[in-house]
């Protein structure tokens, strides 16, 4: 499976970053030090914003006076949710449908995290920014035997079209690309 990470063509960029260490795909930023989470969502590319936007389709074109007219009607109750700065779809959803800004999201992941020791260590987009997620390296390590450390991490992920809510969860694993993320979110 491809790494899936976005790629920005308004800015030239992958929705990515890592702090210190380049991800195995060389791609997105590589910042030195340890971002906020306000910072993580610029640095990572996912500064936009998402709306729900009606659904239409078509009902046969008619044409009058030799000029064709595109006859649509509107699909009830389900609606395409959207990025608002490049108009990619993200997906269909239902009118029960509650978009989670990116911003929120890590809001909600920053009441999660704080403590002290806590540094966000990736941050990205999927797809075409329908699946977000954010790594935070936890302080401490879980030792296996006497001399095997395996870092602990806190994640958070969420998707922009219907097909999952927010999950945070433990992982041992640094979440860098879509193999990463779904094993996780698994």
């Amino acid at each position: 499976m491809a790494h899936n990470i976005n790629y920005n063509k308004q800015s030239g960029k992958h929705s990515f970053f890592s702090t210190k260490e380049k991800a195995w795909h060389s791609l997105g930023q590589i910042i030195d030090d340890y971002p906020t989470s306000a910072e993580a969502i610029k640095h990572a590319g996912l500064d936009y914003e998402i709306e729900k936007r009606k659904l239409f389709t078509s009902s046969g074109d008619i044409i009058l006076d030799n000029e064709t007219i595109h006859n649509k009607i509107e699909v009830p109750n389900y609606f395409s949710t959207v990025r608002t700065d490049n108009d990619a779809i993200l997906g269909v959803v239902g009118k029960d449908y509650q978009i989670v800004q990116n911003r929120d999201a890590f809001s909600f992941f920053d009441s999660i995290v704080g403590g002290d020791g806590i540094l966000y260590e990736t941050a990205g987009a999927l797809g075409k920014g329908e699946r977000i997620f954010i790594t935070a390296k936890l302080p401490d390590y879980i030792r296996v035997g006497k001399e095997d450390l395996i870092e602990k991490y806190l994640f958070l992920t969420t998707s922009h079209d219907g097909s999952g809510s927010i999950t945070a969860a433990f992982t041992p694993i640094r979440i860098v690309c879509n193999n990463s993320a779904t094993r996780c979110a698994a």
